[in-house]
């Protein structure tokens, strides 16, 4: 798989290479050039004996044994040309930046088949095909632009689209964002983004390694492989933030359940990344912004000091906060009355610091310095500071480079002037700082990254689960959905309360049974899927005639196989669901239960097995989760029963993967008993 020939070569062979530099093999060679590759620099083309100052080759026999091979040719060549140079010359690495493989059709899947093919036979790594190539602090063997000089201290980028990798760079770049290393991998026919993060996982050095991952995914052909090494960085120290696109296309089909209907890929995808604590992002630059925060020192808090010259910017930004759980304090005291008497009259420190259009660099400084010395309550900084047309900026921004070096507390510049401040931000950005010129999307990325929980723990909870019991019952139990008793059975085994329950299908029966439940009660057809859909479902039933009534209607539906009678209780609906999706496993959702897990959509999802510190997460991220609290004057639901509920119901699923989708709605939610009042589980095996 990954070895130190594609990684550090002594020797790179262009196949295809050329004197138009406007053709990847020509562009390749150039950038090679001049690069900082030192090693030895081959290029082999059948109509030429010299490119750009190098000797060509004209014929495969002719060329020396190589560790690395780069091939620029057309598709229907390359199998031949990695076949001769694997075997014959022992090459052991190649990069195809060709296109025409499986993302063209079958003929071109077969042939990338067999490309992977010889190269496992002889032991060799394969990066691409319809790549753009690889840029590290060994070589650049990339045919596009821009081609940044790798640091050593910057972040490594691994994407699944070359197109991509390049606009993604260009919005880093102009905010100072810096790589040690960019890596596309194309088709990802041997080496996908999976493996490239195993290798670094495995390779990690505390002392050098760079601490800050980017991922770029269209596909996650190993699930399991990406959540353990991401995790596994993530514990060593490193930050990972990725987009994986192309979510939407599985997010509609057809279900038995609302879980069958609302989960999809994409969720499958969030509850992973959740779990492996992987910050997701949706676009370039939300990307390559939140990149530039995890660049910067951590802050354990959430406080934040907002430094400005600008009214509105400072306002947006706190919005943007705030609306994100995160927190402005108002600064008062002694402290703030001594900073307020060296600003210019009008001025403010309340928070946000207002330092006027006026305001100096030498005031810019003093601002910090409070925050950093005096204001205790304050845990990150935020600088506003562009041009105003006045003066310079040049010493407002040494002033911001000097204590940035200085400061405990991290700082995040927003230098928001990048054409009539160009020279003064390029100055800025000369000395290794990143800028954030939209202080919105800076505030985004401080909330992605605050709210991006450690990644969980790799335990199965199994207190109160009787995974025995649950496997007799699955084992016993026929395809389809299950019957009440398979149901209620395997809820008693997850340790889930189910409300009280009796079939009915006989008359004769209902009263006598009616009486032992008490009144009042519910009444719900059996045999239809989705009761409520058909009018199957009776409340508030208080009078035997009421009772009788209901039942002769219920019994009138098509598909009507009985009842079932259930006390009346009131409280907060709730709605547990679980589908599973092949590959990641079951996805565990969560939100509030009825009609409104449908009408609102406000879920959360987890990947099971889940902690308890991942099920609080899945509360408290629904947007309904005050209601779940308490609001206006209801009592809350207690969490932790809830999250018990969660926990073992993701325990139970993890050792019954027959369970294809199961909804628990609704439960009934009060303030120190929840209830499971319907439930459905679809068993395939």
């Amino acid at each position: 798989m990954i070895n130190h020939q594609v990684i550090s070569p002594e020797s790179i062979l262009v196949v295809g290479g050329s004197n138009n530099i406007h053709k990847p093999g020509g562009k390749i060679v150039k950038n090679l050039k001049d690069g900082w590759f030192r090693g030895q620099l081959l290029v082999m083309n059948p109509g030429e004996d010299e490119v750009q100052g190098l000797r060509c080759f004209r014929e495969l026999s002719e060329v020396p044994a190589v560790d690395l091979a780069i091939l620029a040719i057309p598709a229907r060549q390359c199998l031949p040309t990695v076949e001769y140079l694997a075997r014959q010359k022992e090459i052991k690495a190649f990069i195809i930046i060709s296109a025409g493989f499986s993302e063209e059709g079958p003929e071109g899947a077969a042939l990338e088949k067999a490309l992977v093919t010889v190269v496992n036979e002889t032991g060799g790594c394969l990066i691409g095909p319809n790549c753009i190539g690889v840029l590290n602090q060994y070589y650049s063997g990339v045919f596009t632009s821009p081609v940044p000089e790798p640091d050593p201290s910057g972040c490594e980028f691994i994407s699944g689209s070359g197109a991509t990798a390049v606009f993604i760079m260009e919005s880093a770049l102009t905010k100072g964002l810096r790589f040690s290393s960019v890596y596309t991998v194309g088709n990802s026919a041997q080496i996908g983004v999976e493996e490239l993060l195993e290798y670094m996982d495995e390779t990690f050095d505390p002392s050098s390694s760079p601490k800050v991952k980017i991922l770029y995914l269209e596909t996650i052909r190993n699930p399991d492989k990406l959540l353990k090494h991401a995790s596994s960085l993530i514990r060593k120290g490193c930050k990972i933030a990725a987009i994986k696109a192309g979510g939407s296309e599985a997010g509609s089909r057809a279900a038995s359940s609302h879980t069958g209907a609302m989960a999809s890929s994409d969720l499958a995808v969030e509850a992973l990344f959740r779990k492996a604590g992987i910050v997701r992002c949706f676009g370039r630059e939300e990307l390559t912004t939140v990149a530039s925060v995890l660049m910067h020192p951590d802050f354990s808090g959430k406080n934040v000091a907002i430094i400005t010259h600008a009214g509105g910017p400072a306002v947006m930004l706190t919005d943007a906060l705030s609306y994100g759980g995160m927190q402005i304090p108002e600064i008062k005291g002694p402290d703030a009355d001594a900073l307020l008497a060296k600003l210019n009259p009008g001025a403010s420190v309340r928070n946000p610091i207002d330092l006027l259009a006026t305001g100096t660099a030498q005031q810019l400084g003093e601002v910090i310095e409070f925050c950093d010395k005096k204001f205790d309550q304050i845990d990150a900084m935020t600088v506003i500071f562009g041009s105003t047309g006045l003066a310079p900026v040049f010493d407002a921004y040494e002033v911001l480079h000097h204590k940035m070096q200085t400061c405990r507390k991290p700082i995040f510049p927003v230098l928001p002037s990048v054409y009539s401040a160009r020279k003064e931000v390029e100055y800025f950005l000369s000395k290794g700082h990143i800028n954030f010129p939209d202080e919105v999307q800076l505030g985004k990325a401080l909330v992605q990254v605050h709210n991006t929980s450690r990644p969980a723990e790799e335990i199965i909870y199994l207190e109160g689960v009787n995974i025995q019991e649950s496997r007799r019952i699955i084992e016993n139990a026929p395809e389809g959905m299950a019957s009440f008793e398979v149901t209620a059975g395997l809820l008693k085994a997850a340790g889930i309360p189910l409300v009280s329950t009796i079939l009915i299908s006989n008359p004769s029966d209902l009263v006598a049974e009616a009486k032992k439940l008490g009144y009042p009660l519910v009444m719900k057809v059996t045999g239809p899927v989705h009761k409520t859909d058909v009018g199957g479902v009776s409340l508030n039933i208080r009078t035997e005639k009421h009772l009788q009534a209901e039942f002769e209607r219920l019994m009138l539906i098509e598909g009507a196989a009985g009842v079932m009678l259930q006390p009346m209780i009131k409280g907060t609906e709730l709605f547990i669901g679980a589908k599973y999706e092949p590959a990641f496993g079951h996805v565990i959702l969560f939100g509030l239960g009825g009609i409104f897990v449908e009408v609102l959509h406000d879920v959360s999802s987890g990947l099971a097995p889940l902690t308890f510190n991942e099920a609080y997460s899945m509360i408290r991220s629904v947007k309904s989760y005050k209601i779940i609290r308490g609001a206006r004057g209801k009592p809350g639901i207690d969490e932790d029963i809830l999250a018990g509920i969660i926990v073992r119901l993701s325990s139970l699923l993890r050792f019954a993967v027959e369970i294809k989708e199961i909804d628990l709605n609704p439960l009934i939610g009060l303030k120190d008993k929840i209830q499971v009042v319907d439930a459905r589980i679809l068993i395939k095996k």
